[in-house]
Formats: structure tokens, sequence, C-alpha cells
């Protein structure tokens, strides 16, 4: 084992391993609570996601500790989830089975682009700047359904949106989570987020907020309801009726997010960890194929998209520098499968804190675009904004696919945009069209 994980050559051993997976399940366990929250909107049983939720972030975390040998966590992706339930199933009203289809044809493509070897290609054909704002905007998607799911912003026939009543039980605990969950982060807490949810469930059920647990043991809830689920469409509809152009742009979606939301995640953490070499990660290949293979797999189980959580730099921090890491951390996750009991504590006011504080993390992307450019602003502005003003993080890199190649031509810097986007341009343009009918 020591030999196989290279521990003498990366100046490890089993304790650190041990200590920097447990870090990392701690820092993203909140996933467990707030990713059955969100796909509950959609119709989904709560239960079953759980389990989903645990089953598919142990499988594609052990496997990206033994084939890839990293120290690099995964599971259903933030942003991912809350684009599956508001915009795919309930913006676009296509059923819950039929997303999971999208998602799981999206892991099987990003497996064939990965073997394939284009994934450079791809990833060089879109430009920096429309990466960050995608980040950046499914950041405020994900705080502006956190602070609607708190109380805190309420809709208003006048201004569309407004100040909650702050003094409701339910709104004055979710603010009271925001900032006990705020104070653990600045404090540098591993696994703040998740604390901050255990504190505000405390809160909560000691002021009769949140109701108290009968057990927090308990037998594991079934998976019938979603497993399989994703194959359920082609038994009740023709294909005709399943491949439409808005499941099409649901599945690229699926990819376009996934693909560099887990590039970037991989190359930050592994050059936090000293592993990126000369601008490349080694066994890049398979830490992605670790990902598409675990985003097909959890759309079997029942879960939206999966991928590599930024959180694992905090068992990188702690002493990981293996895959074994990763195996204590799926590990973890299997064993989580014993706490489903505990969902019922998990109200809409213990998990806004959480979506809220993570829609900070991610709209620090927002610092790497250059707002000096105009012609980079403009389709960075436009991707950011429309995610959280038209709820769909679709629309916002729809639109900001569309205003970059315009903008580049505008500015005379035409041959500087791929020719991909120039395609992208058209695709969107008549998705808009079609959305228009």
């Amino acid at each position: 084992m020591q030999k196989y994980f290279q521990f003498d050559e990366l100046g490890t051993n089993y304790s650190r391993e041990i200590m920097g997976g447990l870090t990392t399940f701690l820092a993203m366990a909140y996933i467990l609570f707030v990713n059955p929250d969100i796909l509950s909107g959609a119709g989904m049983d709560q239960g079953a996601v759980y389990v989903a939720t645990a089953l598919a972030a142990a499988i594609g975390t052990i496997i990206m500790g033994l084939i890839a040998r990293y120290p690099i966590a995964l599971a259903p992706g933030m942003g991912l989830n809350a684009f599956f339930t508001y915009s795919v199933v309930l913006g676009l009203g296509i059923p819950w089975e039929t997303a999971l289809l999208g998602v799981f044809i999206s892991g099987i493509i990003f497996i064939i682009i990965t073997v394939v070897g284009i994934r450079e290609f791809i990833i060089n054909a879109i430009p920096a700047e429309l990466k960050y704002a995608a980040g950046a905007g499914i950041g405020l998607f994900i705080a502006f359904i956190g602070l609607q799911n708190a109380g805190i912003v309420v809709g208003s026939e006048a201004t569309l949106v407004e100040i909650g009543d702050l003094a409701a039980p339910a709104t004055l605990l979710a603010v009271f989570g925001v900032v006990i969950t705020v104070i653990f982060m600045a404090m540098g807490l591993k696994g703040g987020i998740f604390y901050g949810m255990v504190v505000t469930a405390l809160v909560g059920m000691v002021f009769n907020t949140v109701p108290v647990p009968e057990q927090i043991i308990g037998s594991i809830p079934s998976l019938a309801p979603t497993f399989g689920a994703a194959f359920s469409p082609f038994g009740e509809m023709g294909l005709g009726e399943i491949f439409t152009v808005q499941l099409m742009i649901v599945i690229l979606t699926f990819l376009f997010v996934d693909f560099f939301d887990t590039a970037g995640t991989l190359y930050a953490v592994a050059n936090q960890a000293g592993f990126v070499k000369d601008n490349k990660l080694p066994r890049a290949q398979r830490a992605l194929l670790a990902d598409s293979s675990a985003t097909s797999i959890g759309a079997i189980l029942g879960t939206s998209t999966t991928t590599a959580y930024i959180e694992s730099s905090s068992g990188i921090a702690a002493g990981a520098r293996t895959g074994f890491a990763s195996l204590v951390t799926g590990a973890l996750f299997l064993v989580a499968l014993l706490f489903s009991p505990l969902l019922v504590v998990v109200t809409a006011a213990v998990t806004a804190p959480a979506l809220i504080v993570v829609g900070v993390l991610m709209a620090r992307s927002l610092g790497n675009i250059d707002w000096k450019k105009f012609e980079i602003a403009v389709p960075a502005f436009f991707t950011v904004i429309a995610m959280p003003l038209t709820y769909s993080i679709a629309t916002g890199i729809a639109l900001g696919f569309i205003m970059y190649p315009i903008t580049m031509v505008a500015k005379g810097r035409a041959k500087e945009v791929h020719w991909i986007m120039y395609i992208l341009l058209v695709v969107f343009a008549l998705y808009f069209i079609y959305l228009g009918e």
C-alpha cells in the first residue's frame, strides 16, 4: 500500500493521510444534507437522494484515489444540483428522470472526450474569462437561492424582490446561521460550513424552530425511488420526445460546467499540493476519467452531476498527499449512510447559510476577470448577472457565449476568437429563438 501510493517519495505516512482524508470529509460533509434538500425540490425522494449522494461521493472519491492516486474528493456538485432542480426541472418542465438521463449522457460524453484526448483542445477553445464568469455566476445563483430559502429575500409585485421579515423565527435562524458560518470560515476552521450547519441546527432545536430527530443512527433509506430512474424515459416516451432541443442544451450545459469546474478544481488543488510540473498535471487523464465515471454512476444511483471538490484543499493543508487520503474520505461517506435520520433537522433555514457561503467562495473568480477591457467585461457581466436574474445557469452561459464573439469582433480582435465560439454563437442564438416560439 505504501509503495503503491508512493509514501516515501511524497514524504507522507498513514497518520497524515488519515487526518487529511478526515479533514476533507468534514469540509464537504454538508453536501450530504444540502444535496437532498435541493433535489427534493425537483420532486425526488429525499432519503433516496441522501443515499445516492453518499454512494456517488464514496465511489467517485475511491476511484480517484485508486486510479489517479490524488487526495481529491468528489461529490454531487453545488451549482449543478441547483441547475438540475431550478433551471431544468422547474424552469424547463423536464421530468427529473429525464434530467438524470441528461446527466448520465453528459458523463458518457465526458468519458469519451477524456479517453480520446481532446480535453486540451476544448479547454483552449473557451476563453478563460467566460470560465471565470460562469463560476462566479453560479455562485451568485446559489447564494440567491439560499437567500430565498431563508426568507431573507422575498418576492415583490412592485420591485420583483425585497427584503423579507427578518423577525420570522426561521429567517432569524438562517441569519444566525450565516453569521456563525462566516465567523467559522473567517477563523480558518476546517469544515466551517459543516460546523455552521451543526450549530444552526442545534440552536434551531433549542428554540423549537427545527424538529428534534428521534434518533441519530438508523437504517439506510431505500434507493429504489431514484435508482435506475434515468432510464425510465425510454419505457415511457419515444426517442423524439426524449432528445429534444431543450434536453440537448441541458446535456451540453451539464458537460460544459462540469468539464471546466473539474479541470479548474483539479489544477488548483494539485498546484497547492505541488503536483503540477511545467504547467502540467501528471495523470490528469486518469483524474478526469474518475470524475466523468462518477458522474455517470451518480446519475444511475439518482443524483445530479458528481465533480471534484475544492474542499479537498483543506485535506491537503492537513497533510494529505496521496490517493490513500481519498480512500479514507470515501470510506467515511459510506459510514455516513447510517446517519440519514438527521435529515429531519436539515430545514431550509439550516441549509440556506451553506448555500450563501458557497456562493461567496465561488464568486471569488470575479477577481480573475480583466474588467478594464470592455470587450471582456460585457460578456462576463452578462454571464454573471443573467444566472440569478433569469434563474437559469444555461441562460447566463448562452448570453456570455453570444456576446463574446460580438464584442471581440467589434474591438478588432476577431482572429483571437476560436472558431468553436462562432459556432456556439449561432447555436445559442437559435436556442433563444426556439424558446421564444
